[in-house]
Parts: structure tokens; sequence; C-alpha cells
């Protein structure tokens, strides 16, 4: 039994799928097939039922794989030990960044992190809130900023700062003059948001829950739902007239378009907001690296966000 088998069986497990797992593996897939059918004959036990497009783990292999996670998870906690006697601070550090958090607050992080620690260079990743989370247990990230609530992890959680929801119109939009909205003017508009997967349209629905049912009748929630790929996406459907959006704060820079083709609305008080949060594995050593890149978060100066005072983490 070797760490590379286990890698591949936890790659397989979570991929369901022999040739997306090799890739995701860096390897061919025979190469990926065979490592794992002599992992198979070594133990003696059936790790995956391999039939039809989707490969489906049996009940040991799923207990089989959930220990090798555990192993590979102790594994990179073995070589983070051993840099503990070097400069916390050197050396690359791997950072995952949810999609709707990246563009707004990456180029003024990196800015800082280069003016302040240029010898950790950040090694970048943006995907969803639960591949992130995958990605910090086998190991490949070592911390990951994202957005409250998240599903169970058994991690340590920092908080860095709450950002309050805009509304985003067309200029031509009667409410433009507005000063604020509530969320039950919304369920009357055609409203855009993110596809599925992305933490945020959770947020946005549970501050707007018609969105989930809209209807036809403009009498009985949400007229139409459109989905975009992405905030910018949606901010330039919106700008087309297509209909209204719920964005973060930060990712408006200006509460007054510069382009002169959108016009944002705060909402009407106590506004629905989100929680940003850096999380990274508890056996992670390099505690002054995440350290460094709170402070760095803290000078970001993002607009219209409000900062968490440093507290111990969770």
């Amino acid at each position: 039994m070797t760490l590379t088998e286990l890698k591949y069986i936890v790659a397989v497990a979570r991929a369901k799928h022999f040739g997306h797992a090799a890739e995701a593996c860096f390897v061919a897939q025979p190469t990926l097939s065979v490592a794992i059918k002599k992992l198979e004959d070594e133990l003696g036990v059936t790790l995956f039922e391999r039939g039809g497009s989707e490969v489906s783990v049996t009940p040991l292999g799923a207990q089989i794989v959930a220990q090798a996670e555990r192993v590979l998870e102790q594994t990179a906690a073995i070589k983070e030990l051993a840099k503990q006697n070097k400069d916390p601070l050197s050396g690359p550090l791997r950072l995952g960044v949810i999609y709707t958090v990246g563009p707004y607050l990456l180029p003024p992080l990196v800015k800082n992190l280069i003016d302040n620690v240029p010898q950790m260079p950040l090694v970048l990743q943006e995907n969803f809130t639960v591949k992130l989370l995958d990605l910090l247990r086998q190991g490949e990230l070592d911390a990951a900023i994202m957005a409250l609530p998240l599903p169970e992890h058994g991690m340590s959680v920092q908080a860095l700062y709450d950002e309050p929801f805009v509304v985003a119109m067309p200029t031509a939009h009667p409410w433009a003059g507005r000063d604020e909205i509530s969320a039950e003017d919304l369920k009357s508009e055609t409203m855009l948001l993110l596809g599925t997967g992305h933490c945020f349209r959770d947020q946005v629905l549970e501050v707007c829950p018609e969105m989930a049912r809209f209807s036809s009748n403009p009498n009985n929630g949400m007229q139409r739902a459109f989905e975009g790929s992405s905030l910018e996406t949606i901010r330039h459907m919106v700008a087309s007239g297509i209909g209204l959006t719920v964005l973060p704060r930060a990712s408006v820079p200006s509460m007054k378009d510069p382009n002169g083709l959108l016009t944002f609305v705060p909402f009407k008080e106590p506004a629905p907001s989100r929680r940003v949060v850096i999380v990274w594995r508890k056996s992670f050593t390099r505690k002054a690296a995440i350290d460094a890149v709170v402070n760095a978060v803290a000078d970001c100066g993002l607009p219209g966000v409000e900062m968490v005072k440093l507290q111990a983490a969770a």
C-alpha cells in the first residue's frame, strides 16, 4: 500500500469517474486503474462498483476512503512539521477563494502581500465552497477564503469582514431615485442570479425566497428569474435592461456607476449581508502565514464592508 494509491482512491471517490480522477492526479487512466486494482487485490476487498458511466463506492470502500483522507492529511501535516524551524512566511501559500470574492478581494490583497511579505507568493485557485473544502481536506490548499454558512468541516475559522448586499438596476429604472429598497419590493421584479453551486446564490435566495418559486403572475412571486455564470456577466445583463440583481457590496466600487449605466441602491435596514472568513486545517502549522493574510485583508480597504475585530480562531 502506498500513499499514491491512497491518493488515487480518494480522487476516484470524489470524481466518481476513473478518467476524471486520472486527470486530477495528472496520470494516465490505465496507470490509475492498475494501481487501484493492485490495492484492492492487496486488501482483498472491492472499493468501487464499476458499471455504467459513473463509478460508485462500496460501503466498505467508503470507510477505507475516509481513512485514506485522514492518512493523506496527516502526511501533509508531517511535511508541515518539518518546516516548523524555518520561516513560516517563506515559501508559497496555496490559497483558495470563492468566485464571488476573488475578483474584488484579490487585486488589493496580492498587492498588500507583495509589499509586506514578498517571500510568500500566493498560489491561487477560485472555486465553489464545497470544492475548496475538499481541496483543504486533501492538503491541496493551505487556506481558503469563503462566506458563512459552511457545511460541517472541522477546521479552524477566522472571521474577516461583514459585507452588506445592494440592489443593482438600470439607471432608467423607476426605482433608481430611491434611498433604499426592501426585499419585499423585489417580488414584482424580474431578477438575475448566479447559477447553482454558488453560495452567494443561496444567500440571495434567503433574502428573496420568491426567486426560488418565480411565477408568470407578477402578483404571485417573481415574474421571472435569469441565471448568469458570474457577477460581472449579471452586471452587464442588468445594464442592458434584462432585470435587477443583488450584489455583494465589495463588488461595487462606488454607489455611483462611472459609466452611468447602473444604479445601486442599499437595502432597507437591517440590510442582508454575509460574513467572509478564512478557513484552514487545524494541522496546518504556518499560522503566521494565515495571520499575514488576515492582516493584508484588513488593509485592503474594500468598499462598504465592516472588518471584524481579530478574535480567537474557531
